[in-house]
């Protein structure tokens, strides 16, 4: 089992969590790669979701793509 940090996705809304997973993110490091609007079409992520993975990559040093 992996320990790292970047890997593990914050506490989220059982709705964000699945839609995350469907569209392949399983790691927070990927959220990296991607835009917040893109995520922001994705059935279930809700602004709550957003800011809880923007703080949490924010906390490592991340951001979402621009």
């Amino acid at each position: 089992m992996r320990n790292d940090d970047d890997t593990d996705l914050p506490k989220l809304s059982a709705p964000a969590r699945p839609a995350l997973a469907s569209a392949g993110y399983t790691h927070l490091a990927q959220l990296a790669q991607v835009s917040e609007s893109d995520l922001k079409k994705l059935h279930g992520m809700g602004p709550t979701a957003i800011a809880a993975l923007r703080t949490a990559l924010h906390e490592r040093g991340l951001s979402f793509r621009s």
